[in-house]
C-alpha cells in the first residue's frame, strides 16, 4: 500500500538518522506535561482515539483519516468526537465536543498512501466552546522544518493511551513532494499527533502525524504539510464549512468497498 510512497522515499533516503534521538517519555505528572497541556486525546465515538493538538482557543488540529471509520470508509459524525486536552491517568485539563470539522480538500480517504494522499492528511476542529484556562496555551504553528533538523512529538498511542509521551529529539530524514520523513517513534494512536520544531526557542507545529512505515529496515514516520493546509482549512470554517453531512445510504452491490484498513502501514518491504 505505501509502495508508492516509499519508492520515491528510498531513492535519497540516508541509512541511518542525522543525530542521537532521545526516548519516549512519559508525562505522568503535572510537572512533567506543564507546558503540553494544548496537546490532547482524540476519543472517536467510543470505536478508537487519535491526538490533536490547539492551534487556537477553539481549534484542534489532526490527521484527516481520524475523522474517518476504517471499516467503512464513511465520515464520522463528528460530534461524537471528544477532545480531552492534557488527557493524563484518568482526567483531562478541559473536555470538550466538536461543532464542526474540515478535512483538506485533497485529502481522499480511499486513496492509496501515496505522497499526495499523506501531505494532505490534515484536518481542522472547531470545538462547540472555546478553551480559556490559563494552564492550556494554544501551540503557534510554523513552516515545515528542513532535513537533518531536529524535532519533538508529543502523542498518545497503543499501551500508552492513558498518558502522552514525549520524543523531545528526532530527525527529519527527508522531504519528499510535500511529505515529510521523520525518525520519530510513533504507533497506532499516533495519528494526528504534533511534530514540534524548537528553532525558534520555543515548539511551534510544523507538522501532523499521518502514518509509520519501515525503510530498508528502519522505523520511519510520515508527516503532512502544514501551512498552507491551515489557511485553506480556516477559510473553510470562516465560510461555513465542515457541518456534518451523513452519507447517502448504499445501494447493494455485488462489488464490496474496498477495506482500507489502520492507516498506519507496515509493508514487508520496499
Amino acid at each position: 500500500m505505501l509502495r508508492n510512497l516509499l519508492t520515491v522515499i528510498c531513492l535519497t533516503l540516508g541509512v541511518g538518522a542525522a543525530s542521537a534521538q532521545t526516548a519516549l517519555t512519559r508525562l505522568d505528572t503535572g510537572d512533567d506535561s506543564r507546558g503540553w497541556e494544548a496537546v490532547g486525546r482524540l476519543d472517536i465515538d467510543g470505536r478508537g482515539f487519535c491526538t490533536g493538538t490547539l492551534i487556537a482557543y477553539d481549534l484542534v488540529l489532526t490527521a484527516a483519516h481520524c475523522l474517518y471509520d476504517k471499516n467503512t470508509g464513511l465520515r464520522v459524525d463528528h460530534s461524537r468526537i471528544e477532545f480531552l486536552a492534557g488527557w493524563r491517568n484518568g482526567s483531562a485539563s478541559a473536555y470538550r465536543s466538536v461543532r464542526r470539522a474540515v478535512t483538506h480538500p485533497g485529502y481522499i480517504f480511499e486513496a492509496e498512501v501515496a505522497a499526495e494522499r499523506v501531505r494532505n492528511d490534515v484536518a481542522l476542529l472547531e470545538l462547540h466552546h472555546p478553551i480559556r484556562n490559563a494552564r492550556i496555551v494554544p501551540f503557534k504553528t510554523d513552516q515545515r522544518p528542513l532535513k537533518g533538523e531536529e524535532i519533538g512529538v508529543v502523542s498518545y498511542a497503543r499501551h500508552r493511551s492513558d498518558a502522552p509521551s514525549l520524543q523531545e529529539v528526532c530527525d527529519v530524514m527527508a522531504r519528499q513532494q510535500g511529505v515529510l520523513v521523520m525518525s520519530c517513534d510513533v504507533d497506532y494512536g499516533s495519528s494526528g499527533a504534533p511534530v514540534f520544531s524548537f528553532q525558534t526557542g520555543e515548539p511551534r507545529v510544523v507538522s501532523v502525524v499521518s502514518a509509520m512505515a519501515e525503510v530498508h529496515g528502519q522505523k520511519v514516520s510520515l508527516g503532512t504539510q502544514l501551512q498552507e493546509p491551515i489557511a485553506e482549512l480556516r477559510a473553510a470554517l470562516a465560510a461555513g464549512h465542515g457541518v456534518f453531512q451523513p452519507a447517502a445510504p448504499k445501494l447493494s452491490s455485488s462489488k464490496e468497498r474496498r477495506e482500507i484498513g489502520a492507516k498506519f502501514a507496515k509493508p514487508s518491504g520496499s
